[in-house]
C-alpha cells in the first residue's frame, strides 16, 4: 500500500481529485475505467474519505456551535463566516440550511454524495486486477464503515434518514430515485449493521504511514458512540419532542417508549472498544518529552503541577499521541481557516528575540465565552457554585498574585505570573482552566515562547486598534487548547500540524461512566472509578472524596443519586472536551440544548485598558435555540424535488 506523510496522510491529494467521481463518463470513459488499476482505486478511496466534515475550519466547523466559542463581532452578518455560531443566533433557514449535510449547504460536506461515492467504490473495487484479496477486503471495509459513519452523522443532525443502501443507476425507477425516510430505529439499525460488517475485515491498528485511516480500534470506538447516542434521551423515548412526528403511514419516526436496555447495548460496545484500546496501547495521554526551555526553571520548582499542565496542554496538539483513537487529518494544506490559527494570539513586541510577527496564522479573533470561565472546577474539583471554600460573592474583585519570591507563589508557579493583577475568579482553579484558557495574569505558550498575557486593551493578548482594528478577542478571554506551543506566524510552514480529535480515549471512559449510571438504578463504584481516571490526569481529587465532604461542597453526596451523578458526568465532559465540539451534541442528546443555549454570550469589556475598566461584563451576542433547532431542516429544494420527503418538525 502506498506510503504517505503521517500528518497530512493520504488526503493531500484530495484537492486535486475533488469532483473525481462526480464527472459524467462520456463515450470513452466508464466507471469501470476508474477501477482498472490499484492507483485509480486508491484515488477513489481517498475520494470517499474527502467527505469527512471539516471540523478544523473556523467558518465551517460544528465545533463552534454551542456556548463555548465566540468570534470577532465584525463577522456577524457575513453568511459565509462563523456558521456554527450563526446557528446559535437563531439564523438557521430552510431555503439554505447552515452546515446542512443532507445537500451540502452553507459550508457542510454533502454526506449523501459521500455515501454515493462509497457505493460506487463498493460496486467496482473487486474488479481491480492488481490488488490482493486482503487489500480489497480492507479497503472495502474502510469504505463500508465510512458509509455507516456518514449515515450516523446524518441521523445526529436530521433524525430519520433515507437509507442509501445501493448504488442508484441511470435507469433507476421513480420509486428508487425518490425514496422515503426510514424511522430513527431503522436508521440506527442500518448503521450498526454496516459497522458490524466492516469491523472484522479492518486492520487492527493503522500503521504510522496510514494514520487517519479507519481501523478496528477506531471503528469499535465509533460504534460504541453510535449505540451511546441511540440510548440517549433525545433518540430513546422522546415523546415530548416528537410524539406527533410521523411518516405518511402515521408511524412515529422516533421511538416514543424509553428502552433502558439500549444502555446495555452501548455498554457492551464500550467494553469491546476499551478492550481493543488496551490491546493496542491506547491510553490517557501523558507528556513524556522535555519541557520547553521557557518552562524548565518553573518545571523544576513545581514539577508535579507543571507535568499535569503539560499533560493537559498537549493532549490535543501533540500529533498522533496515545490517547487519540481517530483523528481528522484532512487539513487545509496551507492552513487557511483553521481554528488553531484563528484562536492563536499575535506575538507581542519584545518576545521571540526580535522575530517579526504578522497577523497571518495567528489571527487572535476566536475567543472563549465568559461562561467557560465559570464552567471549569475549582482546585477542589467541584463547580465554583458548589465550593464552600471559593468566595463566589467576590469572584470579580481585583487582586494581585503572590510575588516570585513569596512562598505562596510556589503552587501557582508556571500557571500564573508572579505579582500580576488579575481577579479572584482566575485563582485557585483546576489545572484544565489554566491549560485551556488565555486569561489576565496567566501565560500563553505559542510562537515558541511564553507570553505574559494581560488581555487589557493595548497589552499582551489584548485589543490593539493600531495593530489590527478588527482582529481581537471580543470577550478578553482566549482559547489556548488548540494552539501548538511551537506554531508561529507568517507562513503555513511555520505552523505545527496535528489531527483534530474525532474520538479519544477519555471519551470512552466518560461514555461508559454515563452508560453505567443510566443503566443501573444508582451509581456504582465503577462509575466513580471511570470518571476518576480522567480527573486524576486533570490533577483534581476523586469525585466521591470531595462530593461527600461537607466542608467543601454545598450539595453533600450529590454523587450518590443517579440524577446527581448524571449532572456530574456531563459537567466533567463539558470541561474535559471543552472547545472540541462535544458539548453541543451532549446537550442535544440529553435534551438540555434549549435551556443551555438560549442565554446571551457574555464577555469582558475588551477595550478596557485597566483592570477596573476591563473587568465589566457585557452582552456580546444574543443567542437563541429552540426545540425546532435540535433537528436540521432538509433543504427546501430537496423537499420540492422529492414529494416523498417529510420535513422535520417546525421547518
Amino acid at each position: 500500500m502506498k506510503k504517505l506523510s503521517g500528518i497530512i496522510l493520504l488526503f493531500i491529494l484530495l484537492s486535486a481529485c475533488e469532483g473525481y467521481l462526480d464527472v459524467v463518463p462520456d463515450n470513452t470513459l466508464t466507471l469501470e475505467d476508474l477501477f482498472k488499476q490499484k492507483e485509480e482505486a486508491w484515488d477513489a478511496l481517498a475520494k470517499v474519505y474527502s467527505y469527512m466534515p471539516h471540523i478544523d475550519e473556523t467558518h465551517n466547523s460544528m465545533w463552534t456551535a454551542g456556548d463555548e466559542w465566540i468570534g470577532r463581532l465584525d463577522l456577524n452578518e457575513n453568511t459565509g463566516h462563523l456558521r456554527g455560531i450563526r446557528l446559535m443566533r437563531g439564523l438557521q433557514t430552510v431555503t439554505d440550511p447552515i452546515l446542512g449535510n443532507w445537500s451540502g449547504n452553507q459550508g457542510a460536506q454533502p454526506l449523501y454524495d459521500g455515501i454515493r461515492s462509497a457505493n460506487v467504490f463498493l460496486e467496482h473495487i473487486n474488479d481491480v486486477p492488481d490488488m490482493s484479496e486482503q487489500e480489497k477486503k480492507d479497503w472495502s471495509a474502510q469504505v463500508t464503515f465510512l458509509k455507516a459513519y456518514y449515515s450516523f452523522l446524518l441521523i445526529r443532525k436530521y433524525g430519520p434518514i433515507i437509507i442509501a443502501e445501493e448504488l442508484i443507476t441511470s435507469d433507476a425507477t421513480k420509486d428508487e430515485l425518490f425514496q422515503r425516510r426510514s424511522t430513527v430505529e431503522e436508521s440506527f439499525a442500518y448503521v450498526i449493521r454496516l459497522m458490524d460488517e466492516a469491523i472484522p475485515n479492518l486492520q487492527e491498528r493503522a500503521g504510522s504511514n496510514l494514520y487517519g485511516q479507519i481501523d478496528q480500534v477506531a471503528a469499535k470506538s465509533i460504534k460504541a458512540r453510535v449505540l451511546f447516542y441511540r440510548a440517549s434521551p433525545f433518540f430513546n423515548g422522546n415523546k415530548e419532542y416528537f410524539g406527533d412526528f410521523t411518516n405518511e403511514d402515521g408511524e412515529p419516526f422516533f421511538p416514543l417508549t424509553y428502552d433502558n436496555e439500549k444502555w446495555k447495548d452501548a455498554l457492551d460496545a464500550l467494553d469491546d472498544a476499551l478492550e481493543a484500546c488496551q490491546a493496542n496501547g491506547v491510553e490517557l495521554y501523558r507528556y513524556s518529552k522535555e519541557p520547553y526551555v521557557f518552562d524548565r526553571e518553573d518545571f523544576k520548582a513545581n514539577e508535579e503541577k507543571l507535568q499535569t499542565l503539560y499533560d493537559l496542554r498537549m493532549v490535543v496538539t501533540d500529533p498522533w499521541n496515545k490517547e487519540l483513537i481517530w483523528g481528522y487529518s484532512n487539513l487545509n494544506f496551507y492552513g487557511q481557516g483553521e481554528l488553531a490559527h484563528s484562536s492563536n494570539i499575535r506575538l507581542p513586541e519584545g518576545y521571540g528575540g526580535g522575530v517579526t510577527n504578522t497577523a497571518s496564522y495567528s489571527w487572535q479573533w476566536m475567543a472563549s465565552t465568559y461562561r467557560m470561565t465559570e464552567r471549569y472546577y475549582t482546585e477542589n474539583g467541584v463547580p465554583i457554585e458548589e465550593d464552600l471554600t471559593f468566595d463566589v460573592d467576590n469572584k470579580w474583585e481585583l487582586t494581585t498574585t503572590p510575588g516570585a519570591e513569596d512562598e505562596d507563589y510556589d503552587q501557582s508557579r508556571g500557571y500564573m505570573q508572579p505579582g500580576a493583577e488579575t481577579i479572584n475568579l482566575y485563582l485557585n482553579r483546576e489545572p484544565r482552566f489554566y491549560a485551556n484558557l488565555g486569561i489576565t495574569g496567566g501565560y500563553w505558550r505559542s510562537h515558541s515562547v511564553r507570553i505574559n498575557t494581560m488581555m487589557y486593551a493595548g497589552s499582551d493578548g489584548g485589543y490593539n486598534s493600531s495593530q489590527h482594528s478588527t482582529d481581537f478577542l471580543v470577550t478578553g478571554i482566549g482559547v489556548k487548547k488548540l494552539v501548538h506551543p511551537e506554531s508561529k506566524s507568517g507562513a503555513w510552514q511555520r505552523t505545527i500540524k496535528y489531527p483534530y480529535p474525532i474520538i479519544r480515549f477519555a471519551d470512552l471512559l466518560l461514555m461508559k461512566a454515563e452508560a453505567l449510571n443510566e443503566y443501573n438504578s444508582s451509581p456504582t463504584q465503577e462509575v466513580y472509578d471511570l470518571v476518576n481516571q480522567v480527573r486524576k490526569r486533570a490533577g483534581i481529587p476523586d469525585l466521591e472524596t470531595v462530593w461527600s465532604d461537607p466542608d467543601i461542597v454545598k450539595t453533600v453526596n450529590k454523587h450518590k443519586s443517579k440524577e446527581g451523578m448524571r449532572d456530574i458526568i456531563l459537567r466533567e465532559r463539558g470541561i474535559e472536551f471543552a472547545f472540541e465540539g462535544q458539548r453541543f451534541w451532549d446537550m442535544i442528546r440529553t435534551k438540555r440544548a434549549v435551556s443551555e443555549f438560549s442565554s446571551p454570550a457574555w464577555g469582558w469589556n475588551h477595550t478596557g485598558e485597566t483592570g477596573a475598566s476591563f473587568f465589566n461584563l457585557e452582552v456580546k451576542q444574543a443567542r437563541q435555540f429552540t426545540i425546532t433547532d435540535n433537528l436540521w431542516p432538509i433543504d427546501l429544494n430537496e423537499i420540492n424535488t422529492n414529494s416523498n420527503l417529510v420535513q422535520n418538525p417546525g421547518w
